[in-house]
């Protein structure tokens, strides 16, 4: 048994959508799917999330919300009108709109919550109509129907461990069980967003209820790439991750899977391969919680922009006890939260993300780390990128460390800063943003061509 989820370029307009079925039909195991809502049919289109988003900020500022409001209806009806539906399912969606702007702005968090999810709860009823009109068997659960409770916490919510035990009865259930992604309900019945990109997590949390056999991940690309294909030509498929290896991708910048969703699939042991509606029958990448052990160390090198790092120095740092964690403490008292924290014996850096950032907050954090740590160097650097060289079977090979030193020296990019987990499941090198698509390329080029 299958749980299915379709991303936003998958169900953008009736002909993806006729594809979407058609995955569906052919496999009788696919008896979950979970949806986004529509997405871009083309770069310059916009995606009906953002659309929605824009309608709820003007609407708490009592802004005219109109035009907006009759261009998201617009997107669901051109697939209507694709799909031949007739106008029912258009009825009933411009009504649910409606409701929502006229809904309770006094917790305008809950309220662009509620308009977010709208979303994939409204192409969830329109995609069960489509299938029921094609003589497939389907019926539209709400998340709250399923049992899907999550933590109050507007978009970011956490699923509660009941929802696992609620959604297994979904299994009862006759036909295909069509669920819209992205939110759960509060148990007080508020409806809370998982943070952006959060369908993968609806389709992780989905397959781990229903104790499922496989999670398929259907977006727009074969398989996952061993590099971004935006900068590298022609990159290497992965034909097989673990857990691991693409959570440490995900968070490098890999955007083909939100880098929480792994979790609730990992965590039932639950095996996920990401597929291309466009290309069904091709093999896309399997994430496994093992895989063999190969000669090839490296799986895929990622990257991503936007740090900066805070170098601390302080002589016979190694023999005060509570230093590193005074430091942390001065970070969470300023609310800066960190992603690294590399050290010798008499320095240690923080690597943040720079948007925490401002120059005041850049003064205070000096001045307190000098002050009250009596550290003898504090200096901030930004422009900062993290690149990400990840594969479980660089443990078991010799050499790899070298070799990709060895990729950035011969191409001129200095290494600001390395830093390898314990797991040694990946190394992170950080370079200057101006030459992160050199090293990505230099990298790749090291690892993966001969």
């Amino acid at each position: 048994m299958k749980v299915v989820k379709f991303g936003g370029s998958s169900l953008a307009s009736g002909v993806q959508l006729k594809k979407v079925f058609q995955i569906v039909k052919e496999d009788p195991t696919r008896k979950f799917v979970v949806v986004s809502a529509p997405g871009k049919r083309s770069k310059a289109d916009e995606k009906v999330t953002d659309l929605l988003i824009d309608c709820a900020t003007k609407s708490l500022i009592n802004e005219d919300v109109q035009p907006i409001l009759e261009k998201i209806i617009a997107r669901y009806a051109s697939i209507a009108e694709e799909l031949d539906l007739g106008s029912e399912i258009i009825t009933e969606i411009k009504q649910n709109l409606t409701e929502l702007i006229a809904g309770d702005k006094t917790q305008p968090e809950y309220y662009l919550d509620a308009f977010k999810a709208s979303g994939e709860n409204n192409n969830a009823k329109l995609i069960a109509t489509y299938f029921n009109r094609e003589g497939l068997k389907a019926s539209y659960v709400n998340p709250l129907e399923a049992g899907l409770f999550v933590t109050d916490e507007p978009g970011n919510a956490q699923v509660l461990p009941e929802a696992y035990t609620n959604l297994y009865n979904l299994r009862e259930k006759d036909g295909i069980v069509i669920i819209p992604g992205f939110f759960g309900y509060t148990k007080s019945g508020k409806i809370s967003t998982f943070s952006r990109g959060g369908s993968d997590i609806t389709g992780a949390i989905v397959a781990n209820g229903v104790k499922a056999d496989l999670y398929e991940n259907f977006t727009d690309v074969d398989a996952i790439y061993a590099a971004n294909p935006n900068v590298v030509k022609d990159p290497a498929e992965i034909v097989n991750l673990t857990y691991k290896e693409m959570r440490e991708l995900s968070y490098a910048g890999f955007s083909v899977f939100h880098d929480e969703a792994l979790y609730p699939a990992f965590r039932g042991g639950i095996p996920v391969q990401i597929k291309n509606t466009n290309n069904p029958t091709a093999e896309g990448t399997r994430i496994t919680p093992e895989r063999k052990q190969t000669n090839q160390a490296v799986v895929g090198i990622a990257s991503s922009n936007g740090f900066s790092s805070i170098y601390i120095e302080k002589y016979l740092m190694n023999r005060e006890i509570g230093f590193g964690r005074k430091v942390l403490e001065i970070l969470e008292l300023d609310g800066l939260s960190y992603e690294h924290t590399p050290s010798g014996i008499d320095d240690l850096t923080v690597i943040l993300r720079s948007d925490q950032l401002t120059k005041e907050k850049e003064a205070k954090l000096v001045s307190q780390l000098k002050n009250e740590l009596g550290a003898d160097i504090v200096t901030i650097q930004h422009h900062i990128a993290l690149m990400m060289v990840v594969g479980e079977d660089m443990r078991c090979n010799i050499g790899t460390m070298s070799k990709a030193s060895e990729a950035l020296s011969k191409n001129n990019i200095n290494i600001e800063m390395i830093n390898q987990g314990s797991s040694e499941v990946s190394m992170m090198f950080g370079v200057s943003e101006a030459d992160e698509e050199k090293a990505l390329t230099a990298l790749y080029e090291a690892f993966f061509t001969k």
